[in-house]
């Protein structure tokens, strides 16, 4: 993988006159306002001046007068301490925002954690562990919940940080509100995004940082969500389905090799040749570690995934098995096969591993202890949401069902002869 770039912090402080409070002689208030990263500060300088002798441009008053140059001075003085207040504040290895300067600034105790730091104290430890234990797609959310709750209280609280201590109930439930409402996100989304603030709430409380819990009477409920699969029929459709477009012959061939290994999107992008192993039956499996979690898969490899690797034989470079595009890509390809194939299903990468689990493995009497192993789950909790009683599987049990009665039956039909 390949290092992240370390965006450079963006800092200011300038001037500006809060023109609708104007006072009875005329004046207006210089206000001072500190800037971080395009996140923002304000406080009233104390000062005054004539809107008249004030340098928009500059943020100075013009002109030479004592009064002037007064003014002028105290407020180089202002910006010179909030420099040298963010200067040590970095220097401490703090997390700096806008508003944790201005208290600085301002001799407000900011002794207290805020929300904010103790998300990018912990992203930057999971930023870390990225390549590890730890997977970019996981980090890459934490920084998207860290988002969510800075827009949050911006929104609602005014401000660029809120102390922990601050931190209640109330704040948790309009969270909520403004995911749902502000945010256009799903209910299950929605409860994650709370799910991961729950997480550093947890780890200030139990650490001592604050004594109070927040989430106390707080549920988060997530909806259950029947996930799409392909029937037998369906996958069928898509292997009997020849296409002339190369593009799409080659989604195709990655496409079925998911449903018929159960590999992730991440896992067949990173699958290599040492991953193919004869295993404790002499057969060929996959074998090694999802990218998500770092759990360990073993995947017997069935025939027609054997047959997609002979196909691409020799053919790619980088040790690489299979010709992989982006995941981006390879859904709005999907799109296309489900319409000549004429799948109504919402055809995307992920519902391959669905299928595995739901049509080729637990539909064909697979046990969900062995499919739970060979999707690298490590909670067969997560596995259950797939095992779904579909027709073809009651049509086949009840099929099995029924001859285990022809001795019984055959007793009972010559006694009522």
């Amino acid at each position: 993988m390949s290092k992240m770039k370390t965006i450079k912090s963006t800092f200011s402080v300038s001037y500006f006159l809060k023109r609708n409070a104007k006072k009875a002689n005329g004046n207006v208030p210089i206000i001072s306002r500190i800037t971080i990263n395009g996140n923002m500060a304000q406080f009233s300088t104390k000062l005054e001046i004539s809107p008249n002798l004030w340098s928009v441009p500059i943020g100075k008053v013009i002109g030479r007068s004592s009064g002037a140059q007064q003014i002028n001075n105290i407020l180089d003085g202002i910006r010179a301490k909030i420099q040298s207040h963010y200067h040590s504040l970095l220097a401490s290895g703090r997390s700096v925002t806008a508003e944790i300067l201005k208290n600085a600034f301002l001799g407000i105790d900011d002794s207290y954690e805020t929300i904010l730091t103790i998300f990018d104290k912990h992203n930057a430890d999971l930023e870390k562990l990225v390549g590890v234990d730890k997977s970019f797609s996981t980090y890459k959310k934490y920084l998207l919940a860290r988002q969510r709750v800075a827009e949050f209280i911006r929104f609602r609280y005014k401000m660029a940080d809120m102390q922990l201590r601050n931190m209640d109930l109330m704040f948790v439930k309009d969270y909520e509100v403004f995911l749902k409402t502000e945010c256009h996100l799903s209910h299950n989304v929605a409860a994650k995004m709370i799910q991961f603030l729950k997480k550093m709430v947890t780890f200030a409380h139990n650490t001592g940082i604050i004594q109070h819990q927040p989430f106390t009477g707080y549920v988060i409920s997530v909806k259950k969500v029947d996930k799409g699969y392909l029937t037998e029929q369906e996958l069928k459709s898509i292997i009997g389905k020849q296409f002339s477009n190369r593009r799409l012959e080659h989604v195709k061939d990655i496409f079925l090799f998911a449903c018929y290994t159960g590999l992730s999107y991440i896992d067949i992008a990173n699958l290599q040749k040492s991953n193919i192993l004869q295993s404790f039956d002499g057969n060929l499996w996959l074998i090694g570690k999802r990218g998500k979690t770092g759990i360990n898969y073993n995947v017997p490899l069935f025939n027609i995934p054997l047959m997609i690797i002979e196909k691409y034989k020799g053919k790619l470079s980088a040790g690489k098995i299979l010709p992989v595009i982006s995941n981006q890509k390879l859904n709005s390809y999907l799109k296309e096969i489900a319409d000549l194939c004429g799948i109504t299903t919402n055809l995307t990468f992920h519902i391959a591993r669905h299928t595995f689990a739901t049509t080729v493995t637990l539909g064909n009497g697979v046990s969900i202890e062995a499919v739970s192993g060979m999707l690298g789950h490590s909670d067969i909790k997560t596995t259950q949401i797939y095992a779904r009683i579909t027709n073809e599987k009651i049509r086949k049990d009840t099929q099995c069902l029924g001859a285990k009665f022809l001795e019984v039956e055959s007793m009972f039909a010559g006694l009522n002869i």
